[in-house]
């Protein structure tokens, strides 16, 4: 089958790029020092192949993920780098065969986890960005009422993700040490083996801060918001879409809102401008033209909530199609 072949909107991974993202990350991030984010692509073939480069840990963002992640037989040691209060999930997630560690950063997530049977636990920190996680200078406390409570705490998790589109190189290293300096310090108070944090945007700026692992995820495939940053990995995951309308001086593709993540602004069409997006539609100005029937390629701003609107990624290597790859982790 070639990529002309698929029924569009279709999401395509170009494999060959795929591996050279995968080979960079694992050369700067070897074995259990990366814990590869599912959230970036909700799919236990593309983890399986992160597995197969030396990744045997992974960070998951929903109980879904790390239930569909043992369900599937990839990753020894998965963490829910959330917190939730669900005892549904949360007993779901304490039944797997494969060690769980989940977030916490109250008493109640505390109690939660501890009445479902699960055994371990992260204390997470607020390092910066206003989401979850408790202040540092309580993170000690908080981790003696796990340790009280029953629970194993192996340590502590922070994430910078306020930091990862900082434009300038030596800003963003000097802001992440900074934020680093807060999970350390509550690392001190906390204890164990575990420093976690990080992203694909400072992905190589924790070579001394002290961290002993980076949760990375969009690195795999990237997007064009990432793609700005010049980092070394490349574009890797694209929406095709068809032609199905041309104009003067425009050109519409089947590709619109219900198939991109557009909290990053809009996607990229090579050798396009893009005007705006709608409900099936994108709208753009081709620069050389434009014929009904033509496909297109379509670079989205933020590869995380794309891969959550397919059901399926399609594996191409030269535009051969070669595999079909389920994004088998959507949902809660």
């Amino acid at each position: 089958m070639h990529v002309n072949d698929l029924p569009t909107p279709a999401l395509i991974i170009d494999a060959d790029v795929f591996g050279r993202n995968l080979a960079i990350m694992a050369e700067h991030h070897p074995g259990e020092r990366l814990r590869p984010h599912v959230k970036a692509h909700k799919c236990t073939a593309l983890a399986a192949a992160q597995q197969a480069i030396g990744h045997h840990t992974f960070t998951c963002a929903t109980p879904l993920e790390v239930i569909g992640m043992a369900h599937a037989g990839v990753g020894t040691d998965l963490l829910l780098a959330n917190e939730t209060v669900s005892a549904e999930r949360l007993r779901a997630m304490a039944a797997l065969d494969v060690p769980v560690t989940v977030a916490v950063d109250s008493e109640a997530t505390i109690v939660a986890a501890r009445d479902a049977g699960i055994a371990s636990c992260l204390i997470d920190v607020n390092v910066g960005l206003p989401r979850c996680g408790i202040a540092p200078d309580g993170a000690g406390q908080l981790a003696d009422r796990a340790r009280s409570a029953g629970l194993s705490v192996r340590g502590v998790m922070g994430y910078e993700g306020h930091l990862m589109m900082v434009a300038d190189r030596a800003e963003r290293l000097a802001s992440v040490e900074r934020s680093m300096q807060l999970l350390l310090q509550a690392h001190r108070d906390v204890g164990g083996d575990i420093v976690s944090a990080g992203g694909t945007g400072t992905f190589d700026l924790h070579d001394a801060t002290g961290i002993t692992e980076l949760q990375a995820g969009s690195y795999a495939l990237m997007d064009s918001h990432y793609g700005r940053q010049g980092l070394p990995f490349d574009q890797a995951l694209y929406v095709i879409g068809t032609v199905i309308s041309v104009s003067a001086e425009w050109a519409v593709a089947d590709v619109g809102l219900k198939a991109l993540g557009m909290d990053h602004g809009n996607p990229t069409v090579i050798d396009a401008t893009v005007w705006f997006c709608s409900d099936e539609h994108i709208t753009y100005q081709p620069a050389g033209g434009a014929t009904v029937g033509d496909r297109v390629r379509v670079v989205p701003a933020h590869v995380d909530p794309t891969m959550a609107m397919h059901e399926a990624a399609w594996i191409v290597c030269d535009d051969e199609v070669v595999d079909r790859w389920a994004i088998d982790l959507r949902g809660w």
